[in-house]
C-alpha cells in the first residue's frame, strides 16, 4: 500500500511558505508564478495554516474584500487535519473527500514536511493501478 512518504519522494517535499501578515495579492502573485493551488502560512516562521484559491474567492472576493488590503492571515485555512508519512493514499483520499478538502499539510513530530493536495492523491493512484496492470500483465506472460 503506497504511503504518504512516497507521494512527497516523488513529487518533491518543496514548500512554499508565506508569513501570516503577507497580503493576499502578493500570496497570489507568488501562487501563479509557481503554478500553484495552495500556499502554507507561517507566523513567527512556525506553521499557521495554508492559503488556497478556494479561500481567495470565497472569503475575499464573495465577501467584498480588497486582495491588496487582506492578509493571508485573516483568511488562510486553519485547523487541518494533519497527515504523517506513514498515512496511506487510502488513508488521505478518505479524509480530503469526507472533509472537502483538497489540501492537507503532512507533519513528521511538529515538522511541517510537505503538503499533498488532492491531484497528487489522483496521481498516486493512478501510478498504483498502472503498476497492478504491468504486474498482472507479467504475471500472465510468464
Amino acid at each position: 500500500m503506497r504511503k504518504v512518504s512516497d507521494m512527497l519522494a516523488r513529487k518533491g517535499a518543496n514548500v512554499v511558505t508565506v508569513d501570516a501578515a503577507t497580503l493576499v495579492l502578493d500570496a497570489l502573485r507568488i501562487m501563479a508564478d509557481r503554478n500553484i493551488g495552495s500556499i502554507v502560512v507561517t507566523e513567527n516562521d512556525a506553521y499557521a495554516g495554508i492559503l488556497t484559491e478556494r479561500d481567495y474567492a470565497r472569503k475575499v472576493i464573495l465577501e467584498g474584500r480588497s486582495s491588496d488590503h487582506t492578509t493571508v492571515g485573516e483568511i488562510m485555512s486553519t485547523s487541518l487535519p494533519r497527515l504523517l508519512p506513514d498515512n496511506t493514499v487510502d488513508h488521505c483520499m478518505q479524509v480530503m473527500s469526507e472533509g472537502k478538502i483538497r489540501y492537507l499539510p503532512v507533519f513528521n513530530y511538529n515538522e511541517l514536511v510537505g503538503i499533498i493536495s488532492m491531484s497528487d492523491v489522483v496521481t498516486e493512484t493512478i501510478l498504483s493501478h498502472v503498476d497492478t496492470i504491468e504486474q498482472l500483465k507479467s504475471y500472465i506472460q510468464s
